[in-house]
């Protein structure tokens, strides 16, 4: 079995030395540089390349720069989805963004962990989890969502969040680590 298969059952691989990933890694990270240093201006372009980044887009997408990724194939984006500058998505496992999704700046989503052990830990082995986002969700600036995450529809994520476990539908969350707090009213 390879270390992209491993990778993508959920088990254990070498994420460091394996060199096919590391190849995958090197080429979407000089696509993400080409993508960080085009003028804003150049809209036409900066939405081709993007799309030559993410495995799957909608027609309405937006990533300010900077933005980085490890492998791009793994992200998934609906339609009318935004992201604010200096975001990084660690994409070894899937991430998957439902319509309209607004993420605010300096955010973070990381499907890689890291065995607690060294021995394994120092031997470049790696995990990777995949995290789900709903529809119709806002993550407030500097936001860390950590691996296996699920966060349901018409969620908020307040800034400086930690969301280490998933948070259901209809819901405002926050905190380190983020918890839900309350259930969004519908009627406002």
């Amino acid at each position: 079995m390879t270390e992209k298969e491993k990778r993508d059952n959920g088990e254990l691989y070498d994420a460091n030395y394996d060199k096919d990933l590391e190849k995958e890694r090197l080429s979407i990270k000089d696509l993400c540089y080409r993508y960080n240093n085009l003028e804003p201006s150049k809209q036409k372009e900066r939405k081709e390349l993007i799309k030559e980044i993410l495995g799957k887009t909608k027609e309405n997408v937006l990533i300010e720069s900077n933005f980085y990724c490890d492998y791009g194939y793994n992200i998934y984006v609906g339609e009318n989805f935004y992201m604010n500058h200096n975001c990084i998505i660690l994409d070894a496992g899937k991430v998957e963004f439902g319509d309209n999704v607004f993420i605010g700046p300096n955010c973070g989503f990381y499907t890689a962990g890291h065995p607690i052990d060294y021995i394994q830990r120092n031997k470049g082995l790696e995990y990777a989890k995949p995290i789900k986002v709903g529809n119709n969700v806002w993550f407030g600036g500097n936001v860390v969502v950590l691996p296996g995450v699920t966060i349901g529809d018409n969620v908020v994520i307040g800034a400086g969040s930690v969301v280490t476990k998933d948070i259901p539908d209809n819901s405002i969350a926050y905190g380190n680590p983020c918890r839900k707090v309350k259930n969004i009213n519908k009627k406002i």
